[in-house]
């Protein structure tokens, strides 16, 4: 018996809500984004990492072959133009949320251990030229804020600036510029 999930715990719910939550996007015509903790494990176009962060469009348009198992989220993407062969494990997704509105699900992020590194800003090279995005929980009370504008089809920004503290009430995801 695999000692990887308990027979307590059962296997992780994250591949099952991924899968869910991806399908709720498209099922109501909004583009489904991953923001990805980055580090040696991750499989991504380094130069548009950030703080180990990266956001990616996951929508049937901007990918080829889409593949949302229950270790790894596999697809090919447009990057500047270039098809990249893009990994993630399952449980370096920290957010899985649509575009258009912020409505979707926060995980944890991976906790610290020797096989997870952060990538060397050296490596991560220069920040896309795109529009930073990022995410922030916010409380579903809070006003409205003006959507900030997207990153091309299957192209990837991560924040500017680390994402506030959440507010207090029940949280929600929005998008900030």
């Amino acid at each position: 018996m695999s000692e990887t999930a308990s027979t307590d715990q059962g296997s992780s719910t994250r591949p099952y809500l991924i899968r869910a939550l991806h399908d709720w996007c498209t099922d109501n015509g909004f583009t489904p984004y991953l923001a990805v903790f980055v580090d040696r494990s991750v499989q991504v176009p380094l130069e548009y990492v950030k703080n180990n962060e990266i956001v990616l469009n996951i929508g049937f348009e901007a990918t080829s072959g889409l593949k949302l198992g229950n270790e790894f989220i596999e697809f090919k993407a447009r990057f500047g133009g270039r098809a990249r062969e893009i990994v993630v494990p399952v449980d370096h997704v920290v957010a899985i949320y649509a575009r258009e509105n912020g409505q979707g699900m926060a995980f944890p992020a991976p906790t610290a251990s020797a096989d997870i590194a952060p990538v060397p800003p050296a490596e991560a090279g220069t920040p896309a030229a795109a529009p930073a995005q990022g995410l922030r929980l916010a409380s579903t009370e809070a006003a409205e804020e003006p959507a900030a504008p997207a990153a091309p089809e299957g192209e990837a920004s991560a924040p500017e600036t680390p994402p506030e503290p959440p507010a207090p009430g029940r949280p929600s995801l929005k998008r900030i510029k």
